[in-house]
């Protein structure tokens, strides 16, 4: 598996995404920010100016079922906010 796992498409980062020009992943918990700017400039073809990330802690989940109390957790995960040039975007949607 690459350092990108998959984009955030949320109203949010659209928002960000045409008003600062910044855009969200989620990617490996291992990856640092120089691998991380590699990977988004080799696979998008864009030039980044910064990379901010934010490591996430999974949240203990419970529910009660007919066997009983099932307890788990969510998954760790890293997300990272890029900012390109001024000339350069990204287009999620133009694979679909």
């Amino acid at each position: 598996m690459g350092i990108l796992i998959k984009p955030i498409v949320t109203e949010k980062m659209t928002a960000q995404g045409d008003k600062l020009n910044r855009y969200g992943f989620i990617v490996d918990r291992n990856a640092n920010k120089v691998e991380i700017k590699q990977a988004v400039e080799q696979t998008y073809n864009v030039s980044v100016l910064s990379v901010n990330t934010a490591n996430y802690h999974g949240k203990a989940k419970s529910r009660y079922t007919k066997a009983g109390l099932l307890t788990g957790r969510t998954n760790h995960y890293k997300k990272a906010y890029v900012t390109l040039a001024k000339d350069d975007k990204i287009d999620f949607y133009a694979n679909v």
